[in-house]
């Protein structure tokens, strides 16, 4: 059975997450995304920073409440969290955050905190594979002496394989990276985002890996989702959106990507900035800046066609 046949682990449906200030309007960070991950199935989300992406990935693992929409986990709701223990069954979710510095607790040796996966997946009666945390450090490519060392001992490479050691220990059916390369020098970026795809996939598990950078999510990914401003405005299967890209904002993704031709040629700029979210432009949000926006791209919101692009160019048959 392919990816594609098989029902969607992660469903995400309409999904709207507002920030709320004291005497502000809300900031719709995510505005009504759509979007499924697969067993076996890697989902590259990929967009400029403050589009969204972390935002639709805290929701996805109930760090951040939904306003609407609806959020399942193999057709269980995905609740946020609160005073109350999770669900067992929700530890199947896990996240490897952005900050290799950040995410990992200092005060303990990184074997104790791999330990609290491997208890995190006893208790929903994951009893198979590795079962020690120097075991989990193998897998990922650290000396199995290293679980008695303290974070503050490791580069930030070394620290991101920490954490994933971490999350594969509660044996988990969905794993989240968000911008989990993003702090790595470019050396280490490529190694950590294929060592994820083979460590998920290697368990069935399915991946969702949230980044700004294309040229390493193509090599990773199956499916890639573009997110701008909130909304998602184009996807498809990774080669094919790499190579025929249709929206405007996904090709100028891709005019920046540096090409290491030996021409010296700089890569092309998309001019301007994200829009504060909490005033976004009228119509399709990306028309301020869209070299092809004609009359009509400022009023009217497109929507995401069953093709697979949301853009006044692209009209639905």
């Amino acid at each position: 059975m392919t990816s594609q046949s098989r029902p969607p682990l992660l469903g995400v449906d309409g999904l709207v997450v507002q920030y709320r200030r004291p005497g502000a309007a809300p900031t719709r960070a995510v505005g009504g995304v759509s979007l499924e991950v697969r067993s076996g199935e890697v989902v590259g989300l990929v967009g400029e920073s403050g589009c969204g992406k972390s935002t639709l990935a805290r929701a996805v693992c109930g760090l951040t409440p939904a306003e609407e929409g609806r959020i399942t986990f193999d057709g269980t709701p995905v609740r946020p969290l609160n005073v109350r223990r999770r669900d067992p069954a929700l530890t199947a979710v896990q996240m490897v955050f952005q900050d290799p510095y950040g995410s990992l607790n200092p005060r303990r040796r990184v074997g104790a905190q791999i330990v609290d996966g491997i208890r995190a997946a006893a208790g929903r009666g994951e009893t198979d594979g590795p079962r020690t945390p120097e075991e989990y450090l193998s897998r990922v490519g650290l000396p199995e002496s290293d679980a008695q060392r303290y974070p503050h001992e490791f580069s930030g490479g070394q620290r991101q394989r920490i954490a994933i050691a971490r999350a594969l220990a509660a044996r988990p059916r969905l794993l989240v990276g968000d911008e989990p390369i993003s702090a790595l020098d470019a050396s280490a970026q490529l190694h950590v985002a294929t060592l994820m795809r083979s460590l998920a996939l290697e368990s069935g598990a399915g991946l969702l890996f949230i980044s700004h950078d294309l040229s390493v999510v193509r090599h990773i990914a199956d499916r890639i989702a573009v997110m701008y401003l909130g909304r998602i405005v184009e996807t498809g299967p990774a080669a094919e959106l790499w190579d025929s890209p249709r929206h405007p904002y996904t090709q100028a993704l891709l005019a920046s990507i540096p090409q290491p031709d030996g021409a010296g040629v700089l890569p092309a700029e998309l001019p301007g900035d994200v829009p504060d979210p909490s005033a976004p432009p009228s119509g399709c949000h990306f028309h301020p800046r869209c070299p092809h926006a004609f009359d009509g791209c400022d009023r009217e919101e497109p929507r995401l066609t069953s093709g697979g692009v949301a853009c006044h160019l692209h009209p639905a048959a």
